[in-house]
């Protein structure tokens, strides 16, 4: 005879706040005597992607997960562990933030994405874009469940006394229980560059959490940011850099810092920070299940989620200037406000609201996908510089006068409202989608439509599978507030531009015998804002097509490897959107094992794109810019690194730029904007396990 027997174990999960404590702190001095062997909780949690039913009191080992969160309403998404096994070095050049990258040259300073596709679109606070590739974003913060808290230090350093290159990052996760778990970072980039009012030091933290519980869950994350960068407006001749002869009676060589630029004592500055905060609770019921011929146990399976998230942020931008000089008084257009000096400072604050209700997928076997509505109520202040000289603007001869019938509000204050929704089918080894809709339907974005949609499945071939993905996007969305108004002592603008409206369409292929993946689309914009060569906002009312293509693959034999990625890209209006038409990655190294226990990878890379018009930036407004003058591309920039990894350190040397003056002296990313030059790197990352 057999004997069942119920399990009904009520286990609750508490927070220990002196433990909590006790685990920032480690994240910050890189501690190796944190408290781990008090956790009672198994090695891991639940996977919040896959695992729709809670089992209650039970202890069950599973494996490690991490996952970032889709907006607004925090649904998790699989992400990969921080581990970089491979091409650690990379992190250190600024130009190999993308295949193809305008940037102004330093660590941690403003540069674009070339790669349209690739390349997000503005956002509200547009002169925080140009620091994307440094600032902490929401697609960025990562939440982890592990067993054993982790803190991950990294150090490089590069450059001489006075072109000191230094980048300092902690991140640090653990778990109090197997319901709560924390993290904290910090990222700290102190850079003097390679020429001339190049310094740039960038210092960001932030701090995460979680607690998961049968009925309710929690997830919240806060990230602060102060970016300082030196701006010098670029050199004054890009002879210095291809001839410096013709400029110095035959002297063929100069020292990069002594290189005369156009602003020497300039300085922009963004700081901000972002709380973000997400709540359910879940209602489901309690379901039997049968462990084995003697046992059973109780799991919780939610079947409806109720939604509330909060989303603050706060943004700012400062430039400065006191720039002396014939070419410091030449590079300004127009001065509104004050011929010798500038300080502008614009201010953003958002506040979001969220309001949603989801049904989850799993809770039934007929239940195969989830499904989700919701409600934002968005708040928005801007706060702008004053015009102080309004009534006494024609008694100052040497300023500049307003454009025609300009007229703005210094302060400004928006509410905007937004519904929403979500299909998703995220399980499955055969088909996956989802499709996300939001409209506004109250403010200065009524009529707005945002909506995103992906398929992806796998397709048996040759004994293996071959994944398949199509995207697309419809776009009919208004334009930033400050893209609209703005004023500033060298710009001022007042515009009316309608919606742009955008569709795009794209598939991809992975063959994972041959590692390959082939993607292409084409995408279809109306009304395009952009900036024009006077760095003024223009809208572009016709139709612009970008048709692109790319091809990832790596090849090896044994410990020799070689991994390319080709980017073909064509805009159908060059004046309006200038794109680089083929961009190349390559990167051939070898990769083994020494002395059994020591992972070395080395090698060379280099990345390539054709001539094009680059933009030009504009450090005012930390734009950048269209230009018809002058064409930049048509250069190998090339590294030769040795990164080896040997059990939880990893470390690499490197010789960045080691073809400089080779095949040409050509070497800008964009217009009075030259790369950096030759210069020797090292770096140091360990994983201290508590």
């Amino acid at each position: 005879m057999t004997v069942k027997i119920r399990l009904n174990l009520k286990h609750r999960a508490h927070l220990n706040v002196p433990r909590l404590l006790l685990l920032l702190l480690g994240a910050l001095t890189g501690s190796l005597q944190l408290g781990a062997q008090n956790l009672s909780s198994p090695k891991a949690m639940p996977k919040p992607e896959t695992e729709a039913a809670q089992v209650k009191g039970e202890k069950k080992v599973y494996t490690p997960s991490a996952w970032t969160l889709a907006y607004p309403l925090g649904q998790h998404e699989p992400a990969p562990f921080d581990t970089i096994p491979l091409n650690y070095q990379r992190q250190a050049v600024p130009s190999l933030q993308s295949v193809a990258y305008a940037t102004t040259g330093n660590l941690g300073t403003e540069g674009e994405n070339m790669i349209f596709f690739r390349r997000q679109s503005r956002s509200e606070f547009f002169f925080a874009d140009a620091l994307r590739a440094w600032i902490p974003s929401e697609q960025r913060v990562k939440f982890f469940n592990v067993y054993i808290p982790n803190t991950q230090v990294s150090y490089n350093t590069g450059g001489g006394k006075q072109t000191t290159q230094d980048r300092l990052k902690i991140n640090f996760a653990g778990n109090v229980n197997r319901r709560v778990g924390i993290g904290a970072m910090l990222d700290y980039i102190y850079s003097k560059g390679s020429y001339d009012c190049q310094a740039t030091k960038d210092f960001m933290f932030g701090f995460r959490g979680y607690y998961r519980g049968d009925r309710y869950e929690m997830q919240a994350f806060f990230n602060h940011w102060n970016m300082l960068n030196k701006e010098n407006g670029g050199i004054t001749d890009r002879l210095y850099i291809t001839d410096p002869a013709v400029l110095q009676g035959g002297v063929d060589h100069i020292d990069p810092k002594s290189i005369p630029v156009n602003l020497n004592a300039a300085h922009s500055r963004v700081n901000g920070a972002r709380f973000f905060m997400n709540n359910a609770f879940n209602v489901g019921y309690w379901r039997t299940e049968e462990v084995n011929d003697t046992l059973t146990r109780d799991v919780y399976v939610p079947v409806t989620k109720f939604i509330w998230t909060l989303d603050y942020r706060t943004d700012r931008h400062v430039f400065h200037d006191k720039s002396t000089g014939a070419t410091a008084d030449s590079f300004w257009r127009n001065s509104y406000l004050n011929r010798g000096s500038t300080h502008d400072d614009t201010h953003l604050t958002e506040l979001d609201n969220t309001l949603g209700i989801e049904m989850i997928e799993g809770f039934r076997t007929w239940a195969k996908f989830g499904l989700s509505v919701y409600a934002t109520y968005r708040l928005q202040k801007f706060v702008q510089p004053e015009d102080s000289l309004a009534s006494t603007r024609l008694e100052h001869e040497e300023l500049s006068p307003l454009p025609d019938g300009f007229s703005y509000t210094p302060r400004k204050n928006r509410n905007l409202l937004y519904v929403g929704g979500r299909l998703s089918k995220t399980r499955g080894s055969i088909l996956t989608y989802g499709a996300d809709l939001r409209a506004g339907i109250a403010g200065d974005v009524a009529a707005d439509i945002e909506a995103h949609g992906h398929v992806a499945t796998r397709v048996p071939l040759l004994g293996d599978t071959v994944g398949v993905t199509a995207r697309a996007h419809f776009l009919n969305t208004s334009q930033p507030y400050l893209l609209q108004h703005y004023f500033s002592n060298h710009f001022a603008w007042n515009n009316d531009f309608g919606k742009t409206r955008s569709f795009r369409a794209e598939g991809e292929v992975e063959v994972p015998w041959t590692r390959t993946r082939l993607s292409a689309g084409v995408e279809n914009i109306q009304n395009y804002v952009y900036f024009d060569s006077d760095g003024l906002p223009r809208q572009h009312g016709g139709n612009v097509q970008v048709i692109s293509a790319r091809l990832e693959q790596k090849l090896r034999a044994g410990i020799w490897n070689w991994d390319n990625t080709i980017v073909f890209q064509h805009s159908s209006k060059k004046t309006v959107l200038p794109l680089p038409e083929l961009s190349i990655y390559s990167n051939m190294y070898l990769n083994f094992d020494a002395f059994r226990v020591l992972r070395v990878q080395l090698g060379v890379d280099c990345d390539y794109y054709t001539k094009y018009y680059a933009p030009s930036y504009q450090p005012a407004t930390m734009s950048f810019v269209n230009q018809d003058k002058e064409k930049i591309g048509n250069y190998p920039f090339m590294n030769v690194y040795l990164t080896c990894r040997l059990s939880k350190v990893r470390f690499y040397v490197m010789m960045s730029h080691i073809n400089q003056g080779w095949f040409s002296r050509d070497y800008f990313s964009m217009p009075l904007y030259p790369l950096n030059p030759r210069r020797f790197q090292i770096g140091l990352s360990v994983d201290f396990l508590n």
